[in-house]
């Protein structure tokens, strides 16, 4: 038996990869997250496929339809939104499942992560600015790590994502500051990236709860913040090595400035 884990990708059902659509279009039993995977996607799937709804199931539940449908000789796909190794809950599924003798392949997707920086037209990483990010969420309902508290990532003033985060934006404004951030420190929010309905605000610490709330963005929501976001980005000259004519690589030789 073997089960086939896909990444759908942030939402544009254009955006899952070559080998998730082939799969997606060969299973017979496709499972998917319908609160987030794109309903125009999940059409995709060949005719006459059993198509699963998941959101309104409970872990044991979905495995043991997984279990039945694989027993009975059928290929199946669980599609996860965005890429399954961020906040995809793969884990547990997988322990269940390795326990019944099922082997598992996991097909990357495109994380809203990225999707949300090409939308903000940002490179993440800038040389003598940044060259970390840190993809985390804030602690809410569900607790993070001792040593994983925002403060205390943020006191590395690197660029930081934030998933799962949109509801608990006046905690994010106070760790930001509590780290040192200054208040002016730009922040972008990609409301449901690559979808029709995407929205993208961009803002500042001080002022991120009330973009939030100005624009209705409650759910779905990536929060990058850090220099990195700077809207004037693209006049200041910070330059890569990997471009600069007087730097000698394996695929080129530098040559003196004159």
């Amino acid at each position: 038996m073997k089960l086939y884990i896909i990444g759908a990708g942030p939402g544009d059902p254009d955006l899952i990869t070559v080998k998730g659509l082939k799969l997606l279009q060969q299973a017979d039993v496709v499972l998917y997250a319908d609160s987030l995977v794109s309903q125009e996607l999940v059409a995709k799937s060949k005719s006459g496929a059993e198509v699963l709804k998941t959101a309104g199931m409970h872990l044991e539940e979905m495995v043991g339809t997984m279990l039945e449908r694989m027993r009975e000789g059928k290929m199946v796909v669980r599609v996860h939104t965005g890429d399954p190794a961020m906040y995809g809950a793969i884990m547990e599924q997988m322990v269940l499942l390795k326990r019944e003798g099922v082997d598992i392949e996991i097909v990357p997707g495109v994380s809203s992560v990225f999707a949300a920086a090409a939308a903000a037209e940002a490179e993440l990483t800038i040389p003598d600015l940044t060259q970390t990010v840190i993809l985390t969420r804030a602690e809410g309902r569900t607790p993070v790590p001792e040593f994983e508290k925002l403060t205390d990532l943020a006191k590395h003033k690197c660029t930081i994502a934030l998933f799962l985060s949109a509801t608990l934006t006046k905690k994010v404004m106070k760790e930001f500051i509590s780290a040192g951030w200054s208040e002016d420190t730009p922040i972008v929010v990609v409301y449901k990236a690559t979808w029709p309905d995407e929205k993208i605000v961009r803002t500042t610490v001080k002022d991120l709860d009330d973009a939030m709330r100005t624009n209705g963005i409650r759910k779905q929501a990536m929060i990058l913040a850090g220099w990195a976001l700077d809207p004037h980005i693209h006049d200041k000259d910070y330059r890569s090595k990997l471009y600069d004519k007087t730097f000698t690589h394996g695929f080129r030789r530098g040559v003196k400035s004159e």
